[in-house]
């Protein structure tokens, strides 16, 4: 199981420094950012911070996603993603946590979505936002290399497959289940893996 120590803080920014990240060419996608934040455990295991939407919220309300959203004017993804990071969770990181970028995803409702990588390291304390976050979990980077994750099938009104990961017992589906799926491939195991081809399940593409 990976520690969240100075070895996997540097075998990460390595490995996403020796990807080449793939962007988005598509203007009329609207511009958004996600973090993916690798903190610990009480035992001292990296994990990685995923919460789960209130049910209220226009978009994509219930679900399970990485902490993001849309991209403000001024803002670039790296700054985007660190103040959805501090408004969702009341993680506070400035620039100089951020270990590297992951490949662009387009989605079905609209967004070209742009994975921040952060560092938050040990002592970390998650409160999350009761207008926007319903639950907060941390998730040990070590269950990604679970057997079966990730799981593909078809959806029958596409000619992608459906991309999704099995965490916290649920079946996280593409957006958020391809961000944490190349995660594992590029930042944890060095692997040159692409993700935006895989598809979203009907539900995600509003």
């Amino acid at each position: 199981m990976p520690r969240a120590d100075e070895n996997l803080r540097e075998r990460i920014a390595a490995n996403l420094a020796a990807h080449p990240r793939n962007t988005e060419a598509d203007a009329s996608l609207r511009p958004a950012a996600v973090a993916m934040a690798v903190v610990s455990d009480t035992e001292g295991e990296a994990s990685f911070v995923i919460t789960r939407r209130v049910s209220s919220l226009r978009n994509h309300g219930g679900q399970y996603a990485l902490p993001g959203g849309r991209i403000d004017e001024g803002e670039d993804p790296i700054a985007a993603a660190l103040r959805e990071l501090d408004e969702e969770v009341s993680l506070r990181r400035g620039p100089e946590s951020v270990l590297g970028l992951l490949d662009d995803y387009p989605t079905r409702s609209g967004f070209r979505i742009t994975p921040v990588v952060v560092w938050a390291g040990t002592d970390v304390e998650l409160t999350p936002n009761p207008n926007e976050v319903a639950e907060v979990h941390r998730v040990p980077i070590a269950d990604l290399d679970a057997p079966g994750i990730p799981k593909l099938f078809d959806l029958g009104m596409s000619d992608r497959p459906v991309l999704s990961v099995r965490i916290l017992g649920k079946d996280i589906f593409a957006p958020t289940a391809a961000v944490i799926y190349q995660f594992r491939e590029v930042a944890i195991h060095g692997r040159d893996t692409r993700v935006a081809h895989y598809d979203q399940p009907p539900f995600a593409w509003k």
